[in-house]
């Protein structure tokens, strides 16, 4: 699968990138909720390129466990 390919998996709007806070305003997809400790919770989004890299990331640890890698899908889901 290709860079396009994947990021077409994900969902795009305007917000900001929780690496690259500084960039403000950018086309992020939401990568994941917590629930800090104070209450509440909070919507993670990453831009573009850091979709990408933790894609490679996931990548390389499913074929490093032997596990079946499917991008845009986080693990155990």
């Amino acid at each position: 699968m290709d860079r396009q390919q994947i990021l077409e998996l994900y969902h795009w709007t305007s917000g900001t990138c929780f690496r690259h806070p500084g960039q403000g305003e950018v086309s992020t997809a939401h990568v994941k909720t917590i629930r800090p400790a104070a209450g509440g919770i909070q919507d993670i989004r990453a831009c573009t390129e850091c979709v990408v890299g933790m894609e490679e990331q996931r990548k390389a640890a499913a074929e490093g466990a032997g596990l079946p890698y499917r991008p845009g899908i986080p693990p155990g889901e």
